[in-house]
């Protein structure tokens, strides 16, 4: 029995919202994929994205770049981070960046990855914060801790910036500028950057 033609479009649409994603012509949006998870034997929560701003949902776009496909640009101005594709596309992702007087700009490249990392606040945050003494040796990763799921640190060529790209349980942040200066993405969305980024990947910011 042959099938009609909108009757296959509609279970090829569903099959595609079924894997995680929706496809509008080149674009694919991803904003299945924010649900409930196990990690590392962590029980990571499910993300509220309709609460979320579409724009900020991962997606992949079309991507005009002279950069090379694994390169990373973040785009502080308008709180996206692009993982560079071939073919002229990117896997865009929200992000939330430094708030007024955090913020920074430059080129490194991707020295390190680590997965549910400890965090240790620098002596200017314990300064201005002082409740943060007690994590002076590092705060075990976890669902708590500030650099979330994952995190990839940036080294230039004068050594540790001291910025990650990482994860965040605060996913309310994401399109704001409140951090100090470090580039945070949803859990999920970290975890999707950190399978897809090599250690040595260049990372944009501007």
């Amino acid at each position: 029995m042959r099938m009609k033609p909108f009757v296959v479009a509609a279970g090829l649409a569903l099959a595609t919202a079924l894997a995680g994603c929706t496809s509008f012509g080149s674009y694919q949006i991803f904003s299945s994929d924010y649900g409930a998870r196990t990690d590392a034997g962590y029980q990571l929560p499910s993300i509220p994205i309709y609460k979320v701003d579409k724009k900020y949902h991962r997606q992949i776009v079309p991507y005009e770049t002279v950069e090379k496909p694994g390169t990373i640009i973040v785009d502080t101005g308008a709180k996206h981070l692009y993982f560079v594709l071939p073919e002229g596309q990117a896997v865009r992702y929200g992000i939330g960046v430094g708030r007024e007087g955090f913020e920074w700009s430059g080129t490194a490249r991707v020295a390190m990855k680590r997965e549910w990392p400890v965090w240790t606040p620098p002596a200017p945050m314990i300064k201005r914060q002082p409740e943060l003494v007690k994590w002076r040796g590092g705060q075990p990763g976890g669902l708590q801790n500030p650099l979330g799921a994952r995190a990839l640190y940036l080294f230039n060529k004068g050594g540790d910036t001291g910025y990650r790209l990482h994860g965040t349980p605060e996913w309310a942040s994401i399109g704001k500028s409140m951090s100090s200066g470090c580039i945070r993405l949803m859990n999920q969305d970290i975890i999707d950057l950190y399978n897809r980024a090599e250690v040595g990947a260049k990372v944009i910011v501007k």
